[in-house]
């Protein structure tokens, strides 16, 4: 009895029909609904040694019994029990039933549509069901088709709160700030290994006097990703794409970082009337070279083997400049945050949607763009953003000292003042 942590009722209800004609209890005893159990579970501290047990049929009692008239002891049964199957602790052992079942009757009685059936136990209460129609609606098929048995990775929210639904998917959007009837429209776009809080200090500086969109790219930050997606350039631009015309935005600023520049730029160059300004930081190259093809696609599988831990050193030493590895830990320390925080299937699909990417051509933006870069970013390199620099027409370049890739951690106040200028 030490591994009995108390007691239910359950109506063990039976289709004869269905036992009979297959001659074993399990289809009879398992229809979608049979089975009901409750209302209460009770620890037996709280119960008295012997329990009654008696149930009604509309009111007739059909069935009076006690735990003492069991023919095999609650010990004997987990016992024999445990001898063929391992017990955890939540399982069910269900006892069997006193004499009455009107499968017993002669001539036998059934129950039949609207016929309620009350079983009560000793200090657990009374269980209260009703036999159904026949045209009744099964409700377990609505409950199953609404589930789905394909895996959902990154699912960090509690029940999908603060997701919104994006076509077939939900994403994690947040609008701060200031009221969007008159202020200026800003959105947000992180790079791969980060999420909408890598822009913490340009919300804060904005949040004033600016009405501003962040979002969660699928599969970072509370973004969730189906095993039935495949992640794309294409695929991030057209979610936001479709938050943006839900809220019916237009001429907005998008600020974007690493690989959410490429796509900023995909939902500038399909949506022209969207975007107005344009703020790139760190925008890797289009399409990565061979060599960065190969080593993105080999991220993921290590991400995919081994978790974030596997690559979290490698992309944290080489994402930050040596002045911040030397002088901020406060810098490795959020860059770190940042990678460790990610779902790894999430982050492996999105490494693979990088390493895929075709030629976008920047030299077709229309929008007025600033790029913004460190001198030691291995990944957008000074040298690159000139050549993007020179591809879209009055566009502008800032090329901070002692910075790496993840130059808002890095610099903080240099970064913020550079874009709270070009956007006013």
């Amino acid at each position: 009895m030490n591994y009995v942590w108390g007691y239910t009722i359950i109506n063990d209800m039976t289709a004869r029909e269905r036992q009979r004609d297959h001659k074993q209890f399990y289809i009879g005893k398992s229809p979608d609904t049979y089975c009901p159990m409750g209302p209460v579970a009770v620890p037996k501290e709280r119960l008295p040694d012997v329990l009654e047990i008696t149930t009604y049929v509309n009111g007739e009692k059909r069935q009076n019994a006690t735990t003492k008239d069991l023919i095999f002891s609650i010990p004997f049964l987990v016992k024999t029990l445990s001898e063929g199957q391992t017990l955890q602790s939540g399982d069910v052992l269900a006892t069997g039933t006193p004499a009455g079942v009107g499968f017993g009757f002669r001539p036998m009685v059934f129950l039949k549509p609207g016929d309620e059936i009350k079983v009560s136990v000793t200090g657990i209460g009374s269980l209260v069901n009703k036999i159904a129609p026949f045209e009744r609606a099964n409700a377990t098929l609505d409950r199953i088709e609404a589930e789905t048995h394909v895996p959902v990775t990154n699912d960090k929210t509690l029940g999908g709160i603060g997701l919104t639904q994006v076509g077939d998917k939900k994403i994690y959007y947040q609008r701060l700030g200031a009221s969007p009837n008159f202020a200026p429209q800003v959105l947000f776009i992180h790079g791969l290994g980060g999420s909408s809080e890598y822009f913490r200090p340009l919300i804060k500086k904005m949040e004033g006097d600016k009405t501003l969109h962040v979002v969660d790219l699928e599969g970072h930050g509370l973004s969730p990703t189906s095993a039935l997606s495949t992640l794309s350039i294409p695929s991030f631009a057209a979610d936001v794409a479709e938050i943006c015309q839900m809220l019916k935005l237009s001429g907005i600023a998008v600020v974007a970082h690493s690989m959410g520049c490429h796509v900023a730029v995909q939902l500038a160059l399909t949506n022209p009337d969207l975007v107005k300004d344009l703020v790139l930081m760190g925008p890797p190259p289009s399409p990565l070279p061979e060599a960065g093809v190969k080593s993105t696609f080999a991220r993921a599988a290590l991400v995919r083997a081994k978790g974030m831990l596997g690559v979290v050193d490698t992309v944290a030493g080489a994402g930050l400049s040596p002045r911040s590895h030397a002088d901020n830990p406060m810098a490795v320390a959020a860059t770190r945050l940042s990678l460790l925080g990610q779902d790894p299937e999430g982050y492996a699909k999105a490494c693979t949607a990088l390493a895929s990417v075709k030629t976008i051509d920047y030299s077709n933006l229309k929008t007025r763009t600033f790029i913004l870069t460190g001198s030691d970013d291995k990944v957008s390199t000074p040298d690159l953003c000139e050549r993007y620099k020179s591809k879209i027409k009055g566009s502008a370049l800032e090329v901070l000292q002692d910075v790496g890739h993840w130059h808002l951690f890095e610099q903080p106040s240099a970064v913020v003042g550079k874009v709270t200028e070009f956007l006013g």
